[in-house]
């Protein structure tokens, strides 16, 4: 082991440190160390990798300066208030787009208008009508109220007309001027009691169901809207050129409402069932009065102002029948919407 020696290699090419310059270097000696030309345009590749991309804005869309002051990061046009703001082009959308799409707006609104007038304002549903309907007092609606439960000795019962200066009939005196007129008030809001007081009825049974709502208030309304149609085309057949309209008709088949609140009120109040039906059949029967004695301006118009006979014998006798139909109708109706 003595004898081993270790050799190291040996090189063969001889390297020589260059000297220091003795003078300072000219610009020419310093671009000797430059970069050739495909090392720069390496470093400008890697230079645009690392950097983050930039958005690319189409040629065919100008750029708009934004100002920093402005609202939301879009221009704000001269002679418009502090929070009004246009970006133009901003969707591609030019004035002349922008009017052809106002104009047609503004067709499409008054061609709907026209189309309510003409049907929602007109025959269907007459506006001017319905806001006859509501033209209610405080007095009003109490003796209103009271006239509905307690129709017995009520006398006259023909609604006051307005007369032209000519002596001609004009109409009928609001709500609030004669207690004989029909109102969509008390038939409302005798309705939203109904609903709440069924589901009131029901929870206390622990049988409520947010859908009971839904379906008391459809039953009713279907309900009115059923009775309207049956008198309605019993009017047609009998030929009877009453003076009632729709509205009238959907007032004076709501008022049955007031007598179904009392059953329902006292059922709240009484276990005892002799008294739940003693309540339930005398409701039924002042409001088959009451509709007897409102409808009859219609049946029979002579009735209200001394007008001729124009029907025989009879036609009254058939008008008469139709009436006490009318008043029988209210018991199933009544107790469908007692026991809903």
């Amino acid at each position: 082991m003595d004898d081993v020696k270790l050799h190291h290699p040996v090189p063969t090419r001889q390297t020589y440190l260059p000297e220091p310059p003795s003078t300072p270097a000219s610009p020419q000696d310093y671009m000797r160390f430059s970069s050739t030309p495909s090392q720069q345009r390496g470093q400008q590749q890697y230079a645009q990798q690392q950097s983050p991309p930039q958005p690319l804005q189409p040629q065919h869309q100008q750029a708009y300066p934004v100002p920093p002051t402005a609202p939301y990061g879009y221009p704000q046009q001269p002679g418009q208030p502090g929070f009004g703001f246009v970006a133009p082009n901003m969707w591609g959308v030019n004035d002349a787009t922008a009017q052809i799409g106002m104009q047609l707006g503004q067709s499409a609104v008054h061609a709907g208008s026209e189309y309510v007038k003409q049907n929602f304002g007109g025959a269907i549903i007459p506006l001017s009508a319905l806001k006859h309907q509501f033209q209610v007092s405080n007095s009003y609606v109490v003796n209103k109220l009271r006239l509905v439960l307690f129709p017995w000795r009520h006398k006259p019962w023909y609604r006051k007309t307005i007369r032209s200066e000519g002596g001609q009939t004009d109409g009928f005196l609001a709500p609030r001027d004669d207690i004989n007129s029909p109102d969509l008030y008390i038939p409302s809001m005798a309705l939203v009691t109904y609903v709440l007081l069924s589901a009131v009825k029901l929870g206390l049974k622990t049988r409520f169901n947010p859908r009971v709502l839904g379906a008391t208030t459809s039953s009713a309304i279907f309900c009115v809207f059923f009775e309207v149609l049956l008198v309605r085309l019993s009017c047609y057949l009998l030929n009877i050129q009453g003076s009632a309209s729709v509205v009238d008709l959907v007032a004076y088949a709501g008022y049955k409402f007031v007598g179904i609140i009392a059953t329902i009120f006292t059922d709240f109040l009484t276990t005892r069932s002799w008294v739940y039906w003693s309540v339930f059949v005398y409701v039924f029967l002042a409001n088959a009065l009451f509709l007897v004695r409102s409808l009859r301006y219609v049946a029979l118009p002579e009735s209200a102002a001394g007008v001729a006979q124009t029907y025989t014998a009879t036609q009254r006798s058939r008008r008469v029948y139709f009436l006490f139909i009318v008043a029988a109708f209210q018991l199933p109706l009544m107790l469908l919407l007692v026991y809903m």
